[in-house]
């Protein structure tokens, strides 16, 4: 699976809980978007996590109208 590539987030594991308390591994993923953003001046494609992407540690390019 991809990682972010501005924070570098990718899968977890964990466990899935039964009401029995029975546990088998899991894996969380990490919600990866692939956008356009502005790096060094250049418009490029890259997998962000919508974290990052709400923080606002991504510019994006303007919308030309």
């Amino acid at each position: 699976m991809p990682k972010c590539d501005i924070c570098g987030k990718g899968p977890n594991v964990g466990n899935t809980v039964s009401h029995a308390n029975n546990r088998t591994k899991r894996r969380f993923e990490p919600n990866i978007q692939r956008q356009k953003i502005v790096l060094d001046g250049a418009i490029r494609h890259a997998n962000v996590c919508t974290r990052c992407l709400r923080s606002g540690k991504v510019v994006r390019p303007a919308v030309a109208r």
